[in-house]
């Protein structure tokens, strides 16, 4: 199976994953004029399986090292299957909380919050169960990012639309995705060998953990996303019939969002060989970042916003700007 060499590359990977993950809700962006989210989410999820499973059959079954895709499915041991499909279970529902947010506050407020929150705790978890790198490097990172949060928050609350309040439920919804977005990483990593070229009997490799992680998602979508469809958020309710009455375009829509956020989540996996999972993932979840420059630049969330506001989210930039660099920088110190 394919697998990198060097620190540096490793956090190239990450920087990939980071503009990965903090691109993919412009699919859905694009899409929310004419279709739903609930209907989106069917081709975002589908999306991800397949390229999980096109990853697994190329870069996951090539080269001599480490163990091939078929192979490594054969000999994995019931935990290890168990902890990447509950890892899946649990990134598909704080995922559709993270939508329901974006639909609801926009790309600028719902990533910094709840990505922001899920990078800070998983970062910690992820370190205490496989150390590396610097520790105070890595919690002084993780306590800017942090002030950034808070500071975001801020700036949230001054945003109007008119003379009428954004609503709080997106903030909300938000916060708790991000508490469970950052407890997946380190279910996937659990079941996941710590040494890619002489993977352990019974654990499970890169590409083979995606592909069950991406089956947890994709299996639990049907209870989750049918829920949400019946007692939606906001609107009326939608039925399969709305799905499958969805243009072409769409659907392509949500798959490429799909197969976008895939390509982060493999490239963080395969980094963290290299970076170790804490620094792999913390990078990774920089996407707060990205999002946050889509959102304000882009998509401009914030144009509606008091005096005053704009100074808050610059300030924002930059806690977060030096926070992951620290997090970079504490394997290299």
């Amino acid at each position: 199976m394919f697998i990198l060499e060097s620190y540096s590359l490793a956090v190239f990977f990450c920087v990939i994953t980071m503009l990965c993950w903090g691109s993919w809700a412009n699919t859905q962006k694009l899409a929310e004029k004419s279709w739903r989210f609930e209907l989106f989410y069917w081709d975002y999820v589908i999306g991800i399986f397949i390229l999980s499973v096109l990853f697994a059959f190329t870069l996951g079954s090539v080269g001599e090292q480490g163990r091939g895709f078929v192979d490594d499915l054969s000999q994995a041991s019931n935990s290890s299957l168990r902890a990447a499909f509950v890892g899946g279970i649990i990134f598909n529902l704080a995922n559709i909380l993270l939508i329901a947010a974006i639909s609801i506050a926009g790309m600028s407020v719902a990533f910094p919050v709840g990505i922001g929150i899920a990078l800070i705790l998983g970062v910690i978890d992820n370190y205490l169960k496989v150390p590396s790198g610097d520790p105070t490097l890595i919690f002084t990172g993780v306590s800017l990012i942090a002030i950034g949060i808070v500071v975001n928050a801020k700036a949230y609350k001054k945003l109007s639309i008119g003379n009428q309040k954004v609503p709080t439920k997106g903030l909300v919804f938000a916060i708790i995705a991000g508490l469970l977005m950052s407890q997946f990483y380190g279910f996937v990593v659990s079941g996941m060998t710590q040494n890619f070229v002489a993977p352990e009997i019974g654990k499970l490799t890169p590409y083979s953990s995606i592909v069950i992680f991406s089956l947890g998602i994709l299996i639990s979508n049907f209870v989750f996303n049918t829920i949400l469809m019946r007692n939606p958020i906001q609107g009326k309710s939608v039925s399969y019939a709305d799905y499958f009455n969805g243009n072409f375009r769409s659907h392509l829509t949500g798959l490429a969002g799909g197969m976008i956020w895939c390509i982060g989540m493999s490239f963080s996996i395969i980094a963290s060989d290299k970076a170790g999972p804490a620094i792999s993932y913390g990078l990774g979840q920089g996407a707060v970042l990205v999002a946050a420059i889509w959102g304000v630049f882009i998509w401009k969330e914030f144009d509606t916003a008091p005096r005053g506001t704009k100074p808050l989210l610059y300030a924002m930039f930059v806690f977060f700007f030096f926070g992951l660099s620290l997090l970079i920088y504490s394997k290299m110190a």
